[in-house]
């Protein structure tokens, strides 16, 4: 179980505020599913909320930390049958794609002029200074202009 300083709960704790629950806990209770699904959301977002349909609150106390003790999460928040963990997100590969580096593909798709004929569709590599308007022309980023005051004194 990870451990948080109450500076580090408090934050969390507001973060979390906005958060909608993204497990429910039915009356089946704690099942290997429900933990594989946690243990899923926990993995993609790192703050979660879960929701328990139940009024025994030891019981809620006791899912809280098996859950907390079987995934290495946090324990931030119990409040009524919500939840609230929190485990650091494991930072994923970055493919050469998702970096903004390098070409990447785009589809295109413009409606035709009569509005009767289907939409031409047409597959296009992007270099990283370029964008696609919405008319689907492709444009080029301008490049940045340079102070000449910085010049003359730097």
């Amino acid at each position: 179980m990870i451990k948080l300083t109450p500076v580090e709960r408090s934050a969390l704790r507001a973060e979390a505020h906005g958060l909608k629950p993204i497990v429910l806990i039915g009356e089946a209770g704690l099942t290997a599913n429900v933990l594989k699904e946690i243990a899923l959301g926990l993995d993609s977002h790192g703050l979660i909320k879960v929701r328990v349909f139940g009024d025994d609150r030891e019981a809620r106390i006791a899912m809280y930390e098996t859950i907390c003790d079987q995934l290495k999460a946090a324990p931030v928040q119990h409040i009524g049958k919500l939840l609230v963990l929190y485990r650091p997100k494991v930072e994923a590969e970055k493919t050469r794609n998702s970096s903004g580096k390098g070409m990447r593909e785009v589809t295109i798709v413009k409606a035709s002029s009569t509005g009767t004929k289907r939409p031409s569709v047409t597959k296009v590599l992007l270099k990283g200074n370029e964008r696609v308007t919405q008319g689907g022309n492709i444009k080029r980023a301008k490049a940045r202009q340079k102070s000449t005051k910085k010049t003359v004194l730097g």
